[in-house]
This record gives C-alpha cells, structure tokens and sequence, in this order.
C-alpha cells in the first residue's frame, strides 16, 4: 500500500488529535509516545520531525486549545457596538462558561499539569497559552485606551502583565488539588475562589478602574471547575 504523504501541518494537527484523545482517554502519565504513533499509524522518525517529546505534545495541545477558545468568541471580539470594557468582560465570561462546560477535561489536565514535579511543564504551557492571548488581551486594551476607559500607558505591556500574573494562581489550584477528597478540600476552593477575586481587583487596578469592574468569578465557577470528574 503506497504511503500517505500530507502536508506538515496536516499531520502536525493529527499528530495532536490523537495525543489529545489518548491524554483524556487514559490520562496523560499512561500515555506514551509509542501509544500516540501507534494510534495513527506513523513512522517514529515521522513522531520527532515535529515533536521532540511527549511534553511538547501537551503544550502543543494547550496552544491549539487556546486558538479554538479564541475562534469560539470571535464574535465578541469583533461586535462593534463593544466598547472595550463590555468587550473584556464579555471574553471573560464567555470562557468561564467554556471552562465549566469542559471542566471535567480541564480538571483532569490540572491533575497532572499542577504537580510538583511537573513545575516546568506548568510554565511550558502557560507560555503557550499566553502566546496565543497576548494579542487578543492587547487589541481591547488599545481599544479601551482610545476610549480613555483604561488608564494604561503601553497596552501591550499592560496584557503581559495580567497574563503573567495568572501564574499567581498555581500554588492556590495545586493545594486545591491536594486537598481533593480531604477534610480541607472546602476551605481551599474557597482560598482558591478568595484568590481568583483578588486577581480580578489587581487587573482593575492595573487598567486603572475602580474595583470590581472586571468580574474573574461568579458564584459556583471555582467549585464547579475543581469538583468536576
């Protein structure tokens, strides 16, 4: 049977489909390299022209994830009755909504992502995440500094900042993870939910509104992403 040649980003993109389906299917740690390359049917040699290990894969997965959470609000970025506030809050919501509805997924992903021991992979993938969000997080602050609804010199720089400042959260959703199932599991949801406020208010201030302005939570959110199975 004569081999199948496809395009790089063709089978780039079937490549993490079929990590995907596995890491879910049973969990990232019981998935190896060989599973991924057996479930399409591909050369190893084919595996490692575009990835170099199973950690790339995942951060790979993160970014492609982070587009499609990108294309599913697309709408909200490009309404032109949205000034810049209605807009952001209007993407937040809409991808707390995405989170809940894909909690399960996302809280099996956490279990393995917030592990001590996997601290590094943790920063791979917040990068690729940001990669994909700093641009979209820059253009509705640029708008809302058009508007002089954001007090904030350099927009694109303002964005960084909030998008790093996520990684403020790691610690609070770990021991939320850790207390899974314990006696203490309700007082860190609610610890992570305090947190998750608190990060809310710094982006107020760092946008120069009053607090409260951008909502990160509403009630339920954080319980109902991390009780999730």
């Amino acid at each position: 049977m004569p081999r199948v040649v496809k395009r790089p980003d063709d089978r780039r993109n079937e490549i993490l489909d079929a990590a995907q389906a596995l890491f879910f299917e049973r969990g990232y740690e019981r998935t190896t390299v060989n599973d991924v390359i057996a479930q399409i049917g591909i050369s190893k040699g084919g595996f490692y022209h575009h990835f170099s290990a199973k950690e790339d894969l995942l951060e790979g997965i993160t970014a492609r994830l982070a587009q499609d959470a990108v294309a599913r609000v697309r709408d909200l970025l490009e309404d032109p009755s949205l000034d810049a506030l209605a807009r952001l809050n209007g993407f937040l919501a809409r991808s707390r909504q995405m989170k809940v509805e894909d909690a399960p997924k996302l809280r099996a992903a956490f279990d393995v992502v917030f592990r001590p021991e996997n601290l590094v992979l943790y920063h791979r993938i917040n990068a690729a995440s940001i990669a994909v969000m700093r641009p979209v997080l820059t253009g509705i602050i640029a708008q809302g500094k058009t508007e002089g609804v954001f007090a904030v010199p350099d927009p694109e720089a303002a964005a960084e900042i909030i998008l790093h400042l996520g990684a403020s959260t790691h610690d609070a959703v770990a021991r939320t993870i850790a207390a899974t199932g314990t006696a203490d599991e309700d007082a860190a949801i609610e610890a992570l939910d305090q947190r998750l406020r608190f990060y809310g208010v710094a982006v107020d201030r760092i946008l120069g509104l009053p607090d409260g302005s951008i909502p990160f939570v509403e009630p339920g959110f954080t319980r109902a992403v991390m009780t999730a199975r």
